[in-house]
């Protein structure tokens, strides 16, 4: 689902691999995405994110203006995050679409499983963002549904474009689900979720 505003894993990975420490607006970021996540939008109070990072929730104020303001940038945020981590990727293997389809399930189950409060906040409460942040998410995964759909494309010609796209939201759908699913272990889980991923896609060849 880069680096953007909206970074919200406990630690921030730069173009060399090294990670460092998370701002603190990045903290804020984590926890109320937790937050939101296990109880909901209304259920969470600014005092109780402040108190999550060890702030008071009036000190939360220096950093964004409300809580509506944290969800939009934690929504727009990850879809921008996906978006330039798929981009990165067709950047980065080029002429091998099997290669790159590969990268591009891997991205995907490092964002399932490392951003789990995400998918459940995007599925719950999409609809409370202002209508210009709303419309920018949907923007946003549109241009990575269709990066996507042009790999698969390449890598199965004789699918059609409809099929094809079908095929991208189905695996999405799949590997979006680990907020339901029981932990097995990550490695375990990671690789569960790449076979399903591209068994899924190898479907395709009919």
């Amino acid at each position: 689902m880069t680096t953007t505003s909206a970074t919200t894993p406990a630690t921030t990975r730069t173009a060399t691999g090294r990670t460092d420490a998370p701002t603190r607006r990045q903290q804020i970021l984590k926890e109320a995405a937790r937050l939101f996540a296990e109880r909901g939008f209304h259920g969470v109070g600014v005092d109780e994110i402040g108190a999550a990072v060890g702030i008071s929730g009036p000190g939360l104020y220096r950093h964004f203006p409300g809580k509506d303001a944290m969800l939009a940038e934690l929504l727009v945020g990850i879809s921008e995050r996906l978006l330039d981590g798929g981009r990165l990727r067709v950047g980065e293997t080029t002429g091998d679409p099997e290669a790159l389809l590969g990268a591009l399930i891997d991205g995907h189950i490092d964002f399932a499983l490392d951003d789990r409060p995400l998918i459940t906040l995007h599925d719950r409460e999409l609809d409370r963002l202002k209508d210009e942040d709303r419309k920018r998410v949907r923007q946003l995964q549109r241009q990575y549904v269709e990066l996507w759909v042009t790999v698969v494309r390449e890598l199965y010609p004789a699918a059609g474009e409809s099929e094809s796209r079908t095929a991208v939201h189905a695996v999405f759908g799949l590997l979006n689900s680990t907020p339901h699913l029981d932990a097995v272990g990550r490695r375990s889980m990671e690789d569960l979720l790449r076979r399903l991923a591209h068994g899924a896609f190898g479907a395709l060849e009919g």
